[in-house]
């Protein structure tokens, strides 16, 4: 007969080691969010005039939707969405969050995707643009993530590390919350090098990396060759395509280290912009394409929303497909906990799991209506969509795209006959936009702005 103390190492023994094949089960997990990448900028959707190599293979080996959304049409409420699982009115930021050390930020009481997986059992990191807080607390190490670098702010030059957006010039580049340089060395270079590491020693898995790239978001610094490669496309598309190649280059390189470790049928990839292409005058006014939608980066048109996305785990999911069910950036959290077998730790979030729509073409969307907010009181920009109607409220404009007064205040589209949104069909169909505004108030009335204060800009849209 066994001593006690000898059957319960055994027991403990068996327990560890039926712990660890659970976990050795669990699929890695690799996030990819592009900066300001157009909805048609991929040779996948459709780009005749780009290379993007890295990109259209995620597609060839995975599951491409022709209707995914972005949370917003602007950098850290889309982030903050992807990441909980919330429209951004309920995840705590319905604008950009501060870029200056100490600013506000996403709400820590916010329950990330790395939260949920570091409790799975997973090591997390965060490589690349954050912007999502400037507090420790709100930074990602204070949101779940063992290991983070790359910068804070909204965007950085890539080769200073400087805040790119108003003096004094300001260094913005951490390695878990503390300032470390790399003057001279290409940002993109860099991220490949410390998610490389982070691989490497984690290789046994199950690991989970959130890779978010600062590219092709302005400024425009593409590789010598690329900006060779494209010298003959028009001014400024050429500067874009060569960023935006200079960006998948670099998810090649990452995808190419998870192939060298032996890792890609145990990792699941999924990818996305966080909003349309920018036309700010410092992104030259533009460079990037919408296709045959319109809008851009700010806009709740198509083109500021509906973007790139993919899932691809190769072995384990369809590969070569294509979707054309409604799915939104929210949808990320869910499908990563099912995939994964993690249980959510906020059951409370407005995504639902794309598993069944990855899986069957057949299946329905998972979603009946789609919601978005941007900004503040009477003045915020927002969006209800349902079926084929969708109805815009305070719309921006963006450079090259005026908007009649009317057409700011409410624009009704049916994406079934229009899907460039060209003629506002509010006086036509004032039914269908009084059911569209109750949808929205009842909504708006269960979920209230959030308290959080954030940075106040002046005319420019410089922080103050």
């Amino acid at each position: 007969m066994k001593k006690p103390h000898v059957f319960i190492l055994a027991l403990c023994s068996l327990l560890c080691s039926t712990l660890h094949a659970a976990d050795a089960a669990k699929p890695n997990v690799l996030l990819i969010v592009t900066d300001d990448q157009g909805a048609a900028d991929a040779g996948c959707y459709g780009a005749k005039d780009l290379v993007t190599p890295a990109m259209d293979s995620l597609a060839a080996r995975g599951v491409r939707f022709t209707q995914f959304y972005s949370g917003a049409p602007v950098c850290s409420p889309s982030r903050a969405c992807l990441l909980t699982g919330r429209y951004p009115l309920r995840a705590g930021l319905v604008g950009n969050a501060a870029s200056l050390p100490g600013g506000e930020g996403m709400p820590t009481e916010q329950v990330t995707i790395a939260e949920m997986l570091k409790a799975a059992g997973y090591a997390t990191a965060h490589i690349g643009k954050w912007h999502l807080g400037f507090k420790p607390d709100q930074m990602p190490n204070g949101q779940g993530f063992d290991y983070s670098f790359g910068h804070m702010g909204g965007c950085i030059d890539n080769f200073s590390h400087f805040f790119y957006w108003q003096g004094p010039n300001r260094h913005d580049l951490y390695r878990n919350g503390k300032e470390v340089f790399y003057p001279g060395r290409f940002f993109g270079d860099l991220m490949v090098e410390e998610a490389s590491r982070f691989l490497e020693q984690n290789r046994a898995g199950p690991f989970f990396v959130y890779f978010a790239l600062n590219e092709p978001h302005y400024p425009y610094q593409g590789d010598v060759k690329w900006l060779e490669r494209f010298k003959d496309l028009p001014y400024p598309r050429n500067l874009y395509a060569a960023f935006l190649s200079t960006c998948d280059e670099r998810i090649g390189a990452l995808l190419k280290k998870v192939d060298d470790l032996g890792l890609r049928e145990r990792t699941l990839i999924a990818f996305q912009s966080d909003n349309g292409h920018s036309t700010e005058e410092r992104a030259h006014f533009g460079g990037g394409s919408a296709g045959v939608y319109r809008g851009a980066k700010f806009s709740l048109f198509e083109g500021g929303i509906r973007l790139p996305g993919m899932i691809s785990w190769p072995g384990h999911l369809p590969e070569g497909a294509v979707r054309g069910q409604m799915v939104h950036a929210s949808d990320w959290m869910p499908t990563i906990a099912e995939l994964c077998g993690a249980r959510l730790l906020n059951e409370d979030i407005d995504g639902k799991s794309l598993v069944p729509v990855i899986r069957s073409a057949d299946a329905p969307s998972p979603h009946e209506v789609l919601y978005w907010h941007v900004g503040r009181g009477r003045n915020a920009e927002w969006a209800v969509r349902q079926g084929d109607w969708k109805l815009i409220c305070n719309n921006q404009e963006t450079y090259g795209d005026k908007l009649g007064a009317e057409d700011k205040k409410l624009f009704l589209s049916n994406l079934a006959t229009d899907i460039s949104e060209k003629q506002n069909l509010a006086a036509e169909h004032p039914d269908v936009v009084q059911r569209l505004l109750k949808l929205r108030q009842d909504w708006i009335s269960a979920h209230p702005e959030p308290a959080v204060v954030l940075p106040s800009r002046d005319k420019a849209g410089n922080e103050k």
